[in-house]
């Protein structure tokens, strides 16, 4: 990657020294990152990217240490890039996964009704 290419406004240096000296004040800065991240996305990937990030947070929390968390993380990736149903495969494959998302079995819809308030 060339120095054009670079991200401008991410001091890779400045993140470092917080999170060595101000881990409270790196996980704050980091947290509102990705919400800044997710809330400019367009509005049909929020739900999927925040659900994304939900699992990450969840891997974090019960990971024995950073190094473990990352690893995970990283299998979780790869398995959604190389797996069955993987980002991979769609892009070797765009027809047949299209194809068996057309015949898909088809799910009713059940209706509930909302119960009527204590007069």
């Amino acid at each position: 990657m060339n120095e054009k290419e670079k991200t401008p406004d991410f001091d890779f240096d400045y993140w470092c020294k917080v999170a060595r000296e101000e881990p409270e004040r790196f996980e704050a800065l980091r947290r509102q990152m990705i919400e800044d991240l997710i809330a400019q996305a367009p509005s049909h990937l929020k739900p999927r990217m925040t659900g994304l990030q939900w699992q990450v947070d969840q891997i974090r929390k019960q990971a024995s240490n950073p190094m473990a968390a990352c690893v995970q993380i990283s299998q979780k990736m790869w398995a959604n890039v190389l797996g069955g149903n993987g980002l991979l495969k769609a892009l070797q494959e765009p027809k047949e996964l299209l194809n068996s998302l057309e015949n898909a079995p088809a799910a009713k819809v059940l209706s509930f009704e909302r119960p009527k308030p204590d007069k």
